[in-house]
Parts: C-alpha cells; sequence; structure tokens
C-alpha cells in the first residue's frame, strides 16, 4: 500500500498535469485565432502575411510552453522532487523555440528584402542587376545568420547541463589550441566558406546569372549559392555542384553579368563558286523571318578562301543565350537547305594529274647516266664518280655480248 506521501505526490502531480494541459490547449486555441486575425490582416501587409506563414508554428510552440511552465511552476512546489527535470526540460524547449522563432523572423527579412527590389526576369536591367545581386547577398546572409543563431541555441541548451557547465572554463582556457587543430583540419572547408561570402559580395555572378565553365564544356544557369558550394542548372536540366573556390580560382564567362544580348557564329566552307550577294540575301531573309533574332548584329563574311574552300562566318545576336543558340541552329539549316538548292556551292576537290615520266630511251638521249644497282653509289662526288665508272663497265659487256651473239 502506497503512504501518505506518495499519494500527496501522485496528486500534485496530476493537478499540475491537468493544468498544464488545459494552459497548453487554452494556448494552442488563441494562436490559432490570432493566426485568423493575421491572415486577415496580411492581405494588406506582405509584412504580415510572411510573419503569419514563416513564425506560425515556433510562435505557438513558444506560447505553449510558457504556458506549461507558468502552470507548472503556479500548482507545484519547488521542494517537489520531479520539479527539477521537469523545470529543465522546460528550459531545453523554451530555447528550442526561441532559436526557431529567430531563424524564422531571419526567413523573413530575407523574403522582404528580396521582395522590396522585384525584378528576376530573363532580361537584365540597372533594377534587375541590382535584385540579382541583392538576392545572392541576402541569401548566403541568411545561411550564415541561421547558421549562428542555431550554434548559439544549441550551445545555451548544452550549458543547461551541469557537466557542460562544469568543463567550461577548461574549453574556453585551451581555446586556442583547439582553434588551431580546427583550422588545420577544416582549412579546405574554412576556404569555400570564405569564397562563398566573396562571392556574395564582389558580383562576380549572381543568382540567375548564365556562365560557361571548364573552357565551354558545361554552361547553365546559376541557381543557387551557399557558403560552401555553387548549384548551376545545365541546359540538359542537370545540376552542377561546385565548391564555392572553384569561381574565385578558375576562370569562367559569365554571359549575363551587365547584360543577356549575346551574339555567337556559324561557319560555312563553300566552293569558290559560291555567289556571296545571294548567300548574304538568303540569311536576311532567313533573320528577318525569326523572331528569335534581336536585329542587333547579322552580318557574313568571308574569313579565309585557302585550300581550294571559301571560309564564311554568319555573325548573329539574339536576346539571351538560350535564343541564340536556337538561331545559330535555325540560321545554320536554312543555309544548309539554300547549299542544297544552289548548284556548284558546294566545295569541289580539283586535281590536275603530273605528267607521265619519260621513256628509258628519252632519258638517255637527254644525256642521263644509266643506272645499274641504283642507290648503292650515292650521297657524295666521289660516290657518284663510282657509279659513273660502274656503269660504263656494264656497258661494255653488254656490247660484247650483243656481239658475241650476232656472230653465232
Amino acid at each position: 500500500m502506497p503512504d501518505e506521501t506518495e499519494l500527496q505526490t501522485a496528486s500534485n502531480i496530476a493537478v499540475t498535469a491537468a493544468w498544464a494541459a488545459g494552459a497548453i490547449a487554452a494556448v494552442y486555441v488563441f494562436g490559432v485565432i490570432v493566426t485568423w486575425v493575421l491572415a486577415r490582416i496580411s492581405r494588406r501587409s506582405d509584412l504580415i502575411r510572411d510573419i503569419e506563414i514563416l513564425t506560425r508554428k515556433p510562435v505557438r510552440m513558444l506560447m505553449m510552453v510558457i504556458a506549461a511552465t507558468v502552470a507548472v511552476r503556479r500548482t507545484s512546489d519547488t521542494s517537489d522532487s520531479w520539479r527539477g527535470w521537469v523545470d529543465h526540460w522546460l528550459l531545453i524547449l523554451l530555447l528550442a523555440s526561441i532559436t526557431w522563432l529567430m531563424t524564422g523572423l531571419v526567413r523573413v527579412v530575407e523574403r522582404r528584402m528580396i521582395a522590396r527590389y522585384g525584378g528576376g526576369g530573363e532580361e537584365i536591367s540597372d533594377a534587375d542587376r541590382l535584385w540579382r545581386r541583392v538576392r545572392t547577398q541576402v541569401t548566403v546572409l541568411r545561411r550564415l545568420a541561421i547558421a549562428v543563431v542555431v550554434v548559439l541555441g544549441g550551445a545555451a541548451i548544452l550549458m543547461t547541463f551541469p557537466s557542460f557547465s562544469d568543463i567550461g572554463t577548461t574549453v574556453f582556457a585551451s581555446a586556442g589550441v583547439l582553434s588551431v587543430v580546427a583550422g588545420l583540419a577544416a582549412q579546405t572547408s574554412l576556404g569555400a566558406v570564405f569564397a562563398g561570402m566573396q562571392i556574395a559580395f564582389s558580383g562576380a555572378i549572381r543568382v540567375g546569372d548564365i556562365v560557361q565553365l571548364e573552357n565551354g564544356q558545361w554552361w547553365g544557369r546559376i541557381e543557387e549559392i551557399t557558403l560552401t558550394y555553387v548549384v548551376v542548372r545545365i541546359w540538359d536540366e542537370r545540376r552542377l555542384v561546385l565548391p564555392s573556390s572553384y569561381f574565385t580560382t578558375e576562370p569562367f564567362e559569365n554571359w549575363t553579368r551587365s547584360a543577356t544580348e549575346i551574339m555567337g557564329t556559324v561557319e560555312f566552307d563553300v566552293d569558290f563558286n559560291v555567289p556571296i550577294n545571294d548567300m548574304r540575301a538568303e540569311l536576311d531573309r532567313l533573320l528577318s523571318e525569326s523572331d528569335l533574332w534581336d536585329g542587333r548584329r547579322g552580318v557574313l563574311q568571308v574569313t579565309d578562301a585557302v585550300g581550294g574552300v571559301v571560309r564564311v562566318r554568319v555573325v548573329v545576336s539574339a536576346h539571351n543565350a538560350g535564343a541564340l543558340y536556337d538561331l545559330q541552329c535555325a540560321v545554320r539549316e536554312g543555309l544548309v537547305d539554300w547549299v542544297q538548292r544552289t548548284g556548284g556551292v558546294v566545295p569541289i576537290q580539283r586535281i590536275q594529274p603530273a605528267a607521265p615520266p619519260p621513256e628509258p630511251q628519252a632519258r638517255r638521249e637527254a644525256g642521263e647516266t644509266k643506272r645499274v644497282a641504283a642507290g648503292i653509289f650515292s650521297g657524295s662526288p666521289e660516290a657518284e664518280e663510282r657509279a659513273k665508272a660502274f656503269d660504263h663497265t656494264v656497258d661494255c659487256e653488254d656490247d660484247e655480248l650483243v656481239r658475241s651473239n650476232g656472230s653465232h
């Protein structure tokens, strides 16, 4: 049978739990009402709408923790054996709620800063360039601020445990040694973090910029910039994840840093008989009928004429990189069709046959020396003399053989 003290303790716990549950339920209902009111008011204020959306859950959690803490302290005594660990867990939940709320407020500030400058379209104006820069910087700062808030919140929660509080002095005393060890161990990571901060505030790249990487092997749009890596959405919808230090150490092309307009080339090798003026007129027709051409540049030039072909280069311009690629394909296809319809334009390889070598009798009449075992005596004047003497001896032997055959 439980004694009177145990019964009293159980009764106190039941009463405290009932009051705490009632307080939590009441506060939750109150939070729902506040959310409904803010949703009504937010129709006329974007700031209130962002606060209501991004801080709804942490505010409710914070209010419920505060209500439970008040109920526990009002309905129980500090001398109760169970009050210590209950108060400790309520304190932990309170710190976690405050940390969650602070991260929500940071996101509210980020959204308001980005929305203030607008922009974000394909065409880059002065306002849009400002929007891209602000969005990149604010996003990086938001990630940094949330990381700091979470670290501080975690540190505050750990400090509520006596064991961590006791070793705090020792940890801070050896902070110098730990900082050196951490710096050596995380040198690459810290370098990436500083590179991310440099990218955010230098303006070399911004979210939404189109870049070309690895000497033209990759090109795509900057989709995300963090403290340690950058995500590039390639033209075929794949994502290329690169460390932030890549954009501070490797050369790359930014096609939209100041404007989206861009020019490109299309090259052909055609025959010398190509009618340049007709080909230029066909280019003008193709460009005038295309919606991809922005009207700034459309030129056909002969850049080379060697090796039996004429090198023709077409320079066209478009509003952005995607439109330029499609325009280049359309111009190339149209001019290939024109080449097929125009006779005598495809390159022709012209080969002139060489004259046949003279007969042996003609060479002898021309004064050339008959060679027997050619290649044996060659390479110097003395060798040539020996070759002549050898050829003369063979000629004499041939004459004697002819006379002896004739006598028989």
